[in-house]
């Protein structure tokens, strides 16, 4: 009874929203409140997960708010397109069998997606990548263990990304110095995004722009990420030479 109550609200609620939208808002169009975004050639549909979603089917409602649509996701499933569990009330971004209007081929959660994800970025001896492999194995056994786990020590790089379509990357240097260039080791760079979407089921993300260019006035980096995993404490990308795996980190 409980259940059916809750609901009852929430179809209201989403009725009431949908029906008070302003009338020059369309479809695929950036929303505040319901946050979502059509890029060009995006075929990403946007809506909530609602009651009656199973391990084989997926009820959901658009951000219309005009309908419930039912799809198979049974094959999603099985290729691991099902990116964070649906649960009801979750915003999710999902991509339609073309060939097959009743079936879902790739799931995203936005609401798992939308977190504070981090990871140890470890560092490496300055220059050591010029030396051969057996002047490496003779530095690493001269350097005492004491200076090895204080230099060697990692640090957390982490990415947040917001309703809002932002992004905010920290740890790493801003700004390199004297002191970094005397220190024995060095951290791999870390990407300052500041925007992220979904484009046909992968993420893109966009780095250090500033009104659509970067600090020094060229055009920004654009990365377009494919998710490989998540849930609710990992995440894991695959980058174009790099596969990275995060954990939920608490905000």
């Amino acid at each position: 009874m409980k259940k059916a109550f809750f609901l009852l609200i929430l179809t209201m609620t989403l009725l009431y929203s949908c029906g008070n939208r302003q009338p020059n808002v369309n479809e695929g169009e950036d929303m505040i409140g319901n946050t979502y975004y059509n890029l060009s050639g995006d075929s990403t549909r946007y809506g909530m997960a609602c009651d009656g979603c199973t391990d084989s089917i997926l009820v959901f409602m658009p951000m219309s708010c005009d309908r419930l649509d039912t799809f198979d996701i049974i094959t999603a499933r099985q290729q691991r397109h099902i990116f964070g569990r649906p649960h009801i009330g979750d915003e999710l971004a999902i991509i339609v069998n073309p060939e097959d209007t009743l079936e879902v081929l790739t799931i995203i959660n936005l609401d798992a997606l939308r977190n504070t994800w981090a990871y140890l970025a470890y560092p490496k001896l300055r220059n050591i990548d010029k030396m051969t492999q057996r002047m490496q194995r003779h530095m690493m056994e001269r350097i005492p263990d004491s200076l090895k786990k204080q230099w060697l020590k990692p640090r957390e790089y982490s990415l947040r990304l917001k309703r809002d379509h932002t992004a905010m990357a920290l740890g790493g240097v801003h700004h390199q110095t004297t002191t970094d260039d005397m220190s024995p080791v060095e951290f791999p760079p870390i990407k300052r995004y500041t925007e992220w979407y979904i484009y046909n089921g992968r993420l893109i993300l966009k780095a250090d722009t500033i009104a659509g260019f970067t600090q020094e006035g060229n055009k920004p980096t654009i990365d377009t990420v494919e998710i490989k995993m998540l849930r609710k404490d990992t995440l894991v990308l695959r980058f174009q030479d790099h596969e990275q795996a995060f954990y939920r980190k608490e905000q």
